[in-house]
């Protein structure tokens, strides 16, 4: 089975919706997923933003998405980030000198065992998602056990998922035993980005999951566009771009 984990486009936060250039990433998405998979099954975010690129890619295909509240940006679950104490933010946006200091936040078993984490519904909300997404791989014929996926239904079935950024992180450390944090902060999937995950059964009947490419954005190239910036935080400080 091949899982398409699949950014939003260029976001439009305050109607949660797309900008101009979110279109246009979400038509050139659609035009190459039509043209290079053979997607079996649509799933999508509530979430506008989301729903709004995935229906461009629909058209093409002509089917619908089942919506899945489980693919709903990772927000809910708000922190008192150490630099901000007054206020509640979103669990995973740190400033790098601060979260680099705890190692347990490098550890997949404990990285909710700090204070910040334990005393919000991040655990909470993070293993109802981790949960709602082992059964929608056990429905599709993958079940997860410890570190491994026993198969049940072997399949070679594309199946996309129409999500956000954080939640993509959440679904992929869930999927690879790893700490969210490391993804989070570690890696950066522009607007309208697919990252591809699929199975490898190498003994009949145990699989795992193996990441092909993650954030690839060749179709933004082949429009001759480049990504766009929301993600990212200021590449030199002073610049101008995004620094919080």
């Amino acid at each position: 089975m091949k899982l398409l984990i699949i950014r939003h486009g260029d976001p439009d936060y305050e109607h949660d919706s797309l900008t101009e250039t979110g279109w246009m990433e979400a038509t050139l998405l659609a035009e190459r997923l039509f043209r290079t998979e053979k997607i079996k099954e649509f799933y999508v975010s509530p979430m506008g933003r989301a729903r709004d690129t995935a229906s461009l890619t629909l058209k093409k295909y002509g089917k619908t998405a089942m919506v899945m509240p489980w693919l709903r940006e990772f927000n809910e679950a708000l922190i008192k980030r150490p630099d901000v104490p007054d206020r509640e933010m979103i669990s995973w946006d740190w400033l790098p000198q601060d979260w680099t200091k705890e190692l347990r936040f490098y550890d997949p078993e404990h990285w909710m065992d700090v204070d910040v984490f334990r005393e919000s519904s991040v655990p909470e909300t993070f293993h109802k998602v981790t949960s709602c997404l082992d059964e929608f791989l056990l429905n599709h014929g993958y079940h997860h056990e410890g570190n491994m996926f026993r198969v049940e239904h072997a399949n070679s079935d594309t199946i996309a998922l129409f999500c956000h950024f954080g939640v993509e992180c959440v679904l992929l450390a869930h999927l690879l035993h790893i700490s969210p944090m490391q993804l989070w902060h570690g890696f950066c999937a522009a607007p309208s980005s697919v990252t591809t995950i699929y199975t490898e059964e190498r003994r009949k009947g145990s699989a795992q999951f193996r990441v092909a490419s993650f954030g690839d954005i060749s179709h933004l190239y082949a429009g001759d566009r480049s990504a766009s910036f929301a993600a990212r935080f200021a590449e030199i400080y002073g610049n101008g771009d995004r620094i919080d």
